[in-house]
């Protein structure tokens, strides 16, 4: 007589009763894997949600009023609060009825009303409107950072630019119309694999375009910027490791997912997107105030400078004011002491030029062309 087979309780099932009186197994492995997805999911929008409620509220409060009426800061911050809603919708259907124990396992959501569905539904509806945030506001920073070039290569750039994004755009317009459908009509998601799928493939492959085009750009204008000897960590530098990091999160999240069994890794993705792009704008805004405000302080301290200081040996031993590594200093250029000509300022104009393209900061009709 054979053996029994050792007993494994950790893969022992239990029976369920649905509705109409038939009975159904539910193993505890299976039961298990059904708290560890709704526990990680909600773990993950829990953390996007706490991430863009941040920044949402340092962006209103550290952009400046007269700022605040750009193309780039209102989408930017049309993609934070849409992905506010999205995360929170999100984290409420994976804790509502629709992942009740019975109700998931029978398949019986008999219970579940109207507004849970309609919880499910804008959730989904949301994720379109913030990929469409996101990628209007990446035409628009590839249009304007691509303006100082010739006039064939930037239309075919930004057209290439609209027809990734229409492409994105339209997948995902897909996905939520069938999805919404599914959920309406309480189907697995299982058929939507395949297409869901083809849906990340289109966005990453939107956002690395987007991001080798925005890098490339600011590659050369540090290339440039480096040949007037302007080597210092400036603004235009911190949009250039932003660019990178819009790159490279985004798309590893959207690779990894394939090898990692996290649920909604993706989802990762547009959040990132939608957070590193205002946060690109505030810290080059912040780095370029200051640098004005010590050039301001700066020229103020030569000014007030006495008139026996400021004859051509500029001190009374014979020495100058301005010593070779002074950004003042213009050697024999024949220039003023205001440095007008010095390659901190002609720096300075360049990268406000680049970031009032990018609607970071405004020059007005006194500023000067790039």
């Amino acid at each position: 007589m054979a053996a029994a087979a050792p007993f494994d309780p950790y893969s022992q099932s239990f029976t369920l009763q649905a509705s109409d009186g038939l009975p159904f197994n539910v193993s505890i492995p299976d039961l298990d894997y059904f708290v560890s997805y709704n526990t990680q999911i909600c773990i993950n929008y829990g953390a996007q949600t706490g991430a863009s409620i941040i920044l949402f509220i340092v962006l209103l409060l550290l952009t400046k009023p007269d700022k605040r009426d750009s193309p780039i800061f209102i989408v930017n911050v049309l993609s934070l609060a849409l992905n506010i809603i999205r995360n929170v919708l999100q984290c409420l259907h994976f804790t509502g009825p629709f992942t009740e124990t019975y109700a998931f396992f029978s398949g019986d959501f008999s219970r579940v009303h109207t507004g849970t569905y309609a919880i499910a539904v804008i959730a989904t509806v949301s994720t379109l409107l913030v990929l469409v945030c996101v990628e209007i506001s990446l035409c628009l920073q590839t249009r304007v950072v691509c303006i100082t070039m010739r006039q064939l290569y930037r239309r075919m750039i930004f057209a290439a630019s609209v027809v990734i994004a229409l492409l994105a755009v339209s997948f995902r317009l897909v996905l939520c119309i069938e999805n919404s459908i599914y959920i309406v009509q309480a189907k697995v998601e299982g058929a939507l694999d395949q297409l869901a799928s083809a849906t990340t493939i289109t966005e990453t492959i939107s956002i690395c375009w987007f991001s080798v085009v925005f890098v490339t750009k600011l590659a050369f204008a540090l290339n440039e910027r480096r040949k007037l000897g302007l080597v210092q960590f400036g603004p235009m530098q911190i949009i250039f490791i932003m660019g990178c990091q819009t790159l490279i999160i985004p798309a590893l999240f959207s690779t990894v997912q394939y090898a990692v069994s996290n649920p909604a890794l993706y989802s990762n993705a547009l959040t990132c997107v939608a957070i590193f792009l205002p946060l690109s704008s505030l810290w080059a805004s912040a780095s370029l105030d200051s640098r004005f405000q010590a050039s301001r302080e700066q020229n103020y301290g030569n000014k007030v400078i006495p008139s026996y200081l400021s004859a051509s040996t500029g001190r009374p031993d014979g020495r100058t004011i301005n010593d070779p590594l002074s950004p003042t200093n213009t050697g024999n250029t024949g220039a003023s002491g205001s440095g007008a000509h010095s390659p901190h300022n002609i720096g300075q104009r360049q990268a406000l030029g680049d970031l009032e393209a990018q609607g970071m900061v405004e020059i007005g009709n006194s500023g000067s062309q790039w």
